[in-house]
């Protein structure tokens, strides 16, 4: 089975991802990050087809009407009856301060960090910005709306929300 990593970045899988049977192919914009195809996400191209779409922490970066299309984009190079998994920051809750929520392995981050998108990250590149939040309702609409007949809602510790839509057959 094929895996889409998009908007992989630098960024190894996570634990309960990583090592599975199949073949990871990672995408990114940043031809840096030395992907194994370079496109945004979206527009994916002319890339086959995957049994797995995943993206951790990347469509907060698209506008709103990007993020649309971004999805509509995953769910087209979905196998039918594959899954896309999306994670982003989960804002249910989140306030607009600096008081720290929560410590990762850059440091402690804020409610600004997780609307705006992480201080750590200013300037580093101009992909970094966050323009659309999420929470769980309006995820789950997003992602019916691109078309997955079935879609899982998780909160997961650390302010992130995991969103696991199928591709009908």
């Amino acid at each position: 089975m094929r895996f889409l990593h998009a908007g992989c970045g630098g960024s190894d899988l996570p634990p309960f991802l990583a090592g599975g049977p199949y073949e990871e192919v990672r995408l990114d914009i940043d031809e840096a990050v030395k992907p194994d195809i370079v496109a945004s996400l979206v527009d994916l191209g002319d890339i086959g087809s995957f049994g797995v779409v995943y993206t951790s922490h990347c469509v907060e970066h698209l506008y709103p009407d990007q993020v649309r299309t971004a999805l509509a984009e995953f769910y087209r190079v979905t196998d039918p009856g594959g899954a896309t998994i999306v994670i982003v920051p989960d804002l249910e809750g989140v306030t607009a301060t600096e008081k720290p929520l929560f410590e990762c392995p850059i440091g402690w981050l804020s409610g600004l960090d997780l609307i705006y998108g992480c201080r750590y990250d200013a300037g580093r590149s101009e992909y970094m910005a966050h323009h659309s939040g999420f929470v769980s309702e309006t995820l789950d609409a997003a992602m019916r709306k691109a078309g997955f007949s079935s879609v899982t809602m998780k909160r997961l510790p650390d302010y992130n929300l995991m969103a696991v839509g199928i591709k009908g057959k």
